[in-house]
């Protein structure tokens, strides 16, 4: 697996939870952790929600305690300032850019889900088109001074 840069969470080579890893959150279901400050990104939590139906996916922003203390748990450093990357806690292994954008994808409704067969394209050109957006987020969507909180009605899909 990459690795996600100075600024971000840094990822076990291997992807898997250490032994002493808690494992509460791979019990809970997909995590999306995701720059919690960004317009885009925050924008595209809230368009993965509405075509969640089965609200399976979770959510934490990257700058969170709890989006922090699940890096940790799996091994991973939590980014010091902005996160660069989204990152998805899948089956106990940590996913990041285009492949986890992907994988996240393939739990969507139809017709979001037939993104996954993007996977298809090798992972440093899609990761490159990746870091290209991520590097040019704020300047094209803004960013806001702090992580917006969610609405009541989506607070349980939130992690705290």
């Amino acid at each position: 697996m990459d690795e996600i840069g100075a600024r971000a969470a840094r990822i076990p080579e291997n992807g898997k939870i250490p032994e002493n890893g808690s494992r509460c959150a791979a019990s809970m279901g997909p995590v999306v952790l995701f720059d919690g400050v960004c317009h885009l990104c925050s924008a595209a939590a809230k368009f993965l929600i509405d075509r969640d139906p089965a609200g399976k996916l979770r959510f934490a922003a990257l700058q969170s305690e709890a989006g922090a203390r699940l890096l940790r748990e799996h091994g991973a450093t939590p980014p010091e300032g902005d996160p660069d990357s989204i990152v998805l806690l899948e089956d106990g292994r940590l996913y990041e850019r285009s492949t986890a954008a992907l994988r996240i994808a393939r739990r969507l409704c139809w017709p979001w889900k037939l993104l996954y067969a993007l996977v298809i394209v090798p992972r440093p050109l899609r990761d490159l088109i990746y870091r290209f957006v991520a590097r040019n987020r704020y300047r094209w969507f803004g960013k806001q001074p702090e992580c917006r909180l969610p609405t009541p009605e989506l607070q349980a899909r939130f992690l705290s």
